[in-house]
């Protein structure tokens, strides 16, 4: 009997943990889609079945099995996917106006993601429980509050981690595959003629017959692709293989099989247009259904809510986002994180949307834009990204096939555009304000830089001048925290203005953050003596990383003994920066002011020990 390799044994877990999470969001999405896209008419005819169907087909196609699975992919910053991580890889070794507009494209992008991050859970949720009104109607009127009470409990387990529940997301999201494939596939088979919506030539027959109508469907199959953007943000947890595996062998072929099956019904009962995904199941497997369908739709939010959350880190360490309370669910997995903030803004959120709204139809105007605002940013920056290095007919071949790809966005974005006083106002002005904030706190960072960058004597001058002017020295170790380095600290000068002393040795730190995910243990600092007794470090985190000081101070003392780091014998100084708006009218200082008031204390974010703590206030200007 043979037994599995070790290699094998990993390719299963990574594919069963990719069903779970990446595709969370994609394999929820024929609960709704057909519903929406072919809402526009009252009884479906069997034409625009086959023109809506073929539409779909290749929509999926091009854009997730092409664009996503096979290009974006190959996008990787070593080895990490997500707009902000192709960003820093579009943008890296730019600089001036082009880095700016990179910058700006991927923030926009990551911004509308928060949007998708609100939308997905409730009109997931919503629409796996309006099922319960195909058992009766008189349920319809609970199904908003039975809603309410999922998306408690959802957000309530948060706090417990993902880890337990990780373990469920893959077995269940492949029963629920599996049951999509087998639904549709029963209904294909009793009217095999669908199949031949797969001729793209029906699609071009709906397309010129009824050009404003098509335009109208391109914004409601947008619904379809929700979720493309997970295969991207989740490579580095899975990997580009398991991920593709995944799509081509099992997540393609049963969602197209149920979207399939779903045109097959209509062929025969056009009023199976009110619930035609829950309509593919026999009466006495209804209830059975809207169970798993609330299951996978629990699993599809917690897919984006967890992306908002490493979307979030990753945007703190590149510096676009205050410092967070960063709390790890696990001890094993690095990617399992909770941020107690975030948590509460988006329930908050979702709840209001699903009170609000009521129904996974009225939602769906609103979800589309954010959904193609963000699948837009990512091809812009595959553009910069991919003929880097390309030439002759390679180069001409990547501009053909991007192309392609961005009319297609352009398209699908426009057809959404028309939903803005419908809902897609709601992504964009959620998009607008966290653009709005990430912009403002990275330029008044940049700012408050410069103004602490300004000191007439750098640090290494500053420390030999002290040399010859010696104040009283004191045992220990003093690790003087810096934002910018080779510049004097506030925290130095406060403390031998009013203490009047300096510890027998000195550690002058500044935390940075690169563009890259990870940055190896052995890379992990720079060390320079600057005078005697005295040292200055840059220490380097990746975005996917978080800084601890503690840490890294243990291993400048393996690696220099002669450095005194003993932990019972180092204080800390930190200075704590007061922003003072000058003028009037400055609301973006003012709203620079407010982030920096409510941003996490950097003793917890850089887990340094409280109690070994001095703290020097100094006033800023901006």
């Amino acid at each position: 009997m043979q037994t599995e390799t070790p290699g094998t044994q990993v390719k299963k877990v990574m594919f069963i943990g990719a069903l779970g999470v990446v595709y969370g969001d994609i394999g929820t999405s024929p609960l709704y889609t057909m519903k929406v896209a072919l809402g526009y008419y009252v009884q479906p005819g069997a034409e625009q079945v086959y023109g809506v169907l073929s539409l779909l087909f290749w929509l999926i196609t091009l854009l997730v099995s092409l664009k996503y699975v096979t290009v974006v992919l190959r996008l990787d910053n070593k080895g990490e996917g997500g707009t902000l991580a192709l960003m820093e890889l579009a943008a890296r070794g730019l600089r001036g106006k082009h880095r700016r507009i990179l910058t700006v494209l991927g923030l926009i992008g990551a911004s509308l993601f928060y949007g998708d991050s609100m939308i997905t859970p409730a009109i997931s949720v919503l629409s796996a429980i309006e099922g319960v009104g195909m058992v009766s109607p008189l349920l319809d009127p609970w199904v908003v509050p039975l809603a309410v009470v999922v998306l408690i409990v959802l957000f309530s387990l948060q706090s417990h981690g993902t880890g337990t529940m990780g373990k469920l997301f893959g077995p269940v999201m492949l029963c629920w595959f599996l049951l999509l494939g087998l639904l549709g596939l029963w209904r294909i088979i009793e009217q095999p003629q669908v199949l031949q919506a797969i001729d793209p030539r029906w699609a071009w027959h709906f397309i010129v017959h009824a050009p404003w109508q098509t335009f109208l469907v391109l914004g409601a199959l947008v619904l379809a692709l929700t979720g493309a953007e997970a295969l991207y943000a989740d490579m580095g947890h899975f990997g580009r293989p398991a991920i593709r595996r995944a799509w081509f062998s099992l997540v393609m072929p049963c969602l197209l099989l149920c979207y399939f099956g779903q045109g097959a019904l209509l062929i025969t009962d056009s009023s199976a247009i009110r619930n035609p995904f829950f309509h593919l199941a026999p009466a006495w497997g209804l209830i059975p259904l809207v169970i798993i369908a609330t299951f996978a739709t629990v699993i599809a939010s917690q897919s984006v809510i967890s992306g908002a959350y490493s979307v979030t880190r990753q945007a703190v360490q590149l510096g676009f986002w205050p410092r967070m309370v960063i709390q790890h669910t696990s001890s094993q997995e690095e990617g399992q994180i909770y941020l107690p903030k975030v948590n509460q803004l988006l329930f908050v959120a979702v709840l209001i949307l699903v009170l609000s709204f009521g129904s996974s139809d009225r939602l769906a105007h609103a979800y589309g834009f954010a959904v193609t605002g963000t699948m837009l940013m990512t091809s812009l920056l595959a553009v910069s990204l991919l003929p880097r290095g390309s030439t002759g007919w390679k180069r001409a071949g990547w501009a053909v096939l991007l192309s392609v790809f961005l009319v297609l966005d352009v398209v699908l974005f426009s057809a959404n555009a028309l939903k803005l006083l419908d809902g897609g106002w709601l992504p964009l002005l959620v998009g607008a304000s966290i653009f709005t904030m990430m912009w403002t706190w990275k330029q008044g960072r940049q700012q408050l830089h410069q103004t602490l960058n300004t000191a007439p004597q750098g640090l290494r001058d500053f420390m030999h001048d002290l040399q010859q002017y010696p104040p009283l020295r004191v045992p220990g170790t003093a690790v003087f925290m810096s934002v910018v380095p080779d510049v004097v600290p506030s925290a130095l000068l406060h403390n031998l203005k009013h203490n009047k002393i300096l510890h027998q040795q000195c550690l002058f730190l500044t935390v940075q953050s690169e563009g890259v995910p990870f940055v190896a243990q052995n890379e992990r600092y720079q060390l320079e003596l600057l005078a005697p007794d005295c040292w200055q470090a840059v220490a380097h985190w990746g975005f996917k990383q978080e800084p601890n000081v503690p840490a890294l101070l243990e291993q400048i003392s393996r690696e220099h003994p002669e450095l005194n780091l003993d932990p019972m014998q180092t204080s800390y100084y930190l200075s704590r920066q007061t922003v003072v708006i000058t003028g009037r009218g400055k609301w973006r200082s003012r709203l620079f002011m407010f982030m920096a008031r409510n941003a996490a204390r950097s003793t917890r974010f850089f887990k340094i020990p409280p109690n070994r703590v001095v703290e020097m206030g100094m006033q800023v200007e901006l």
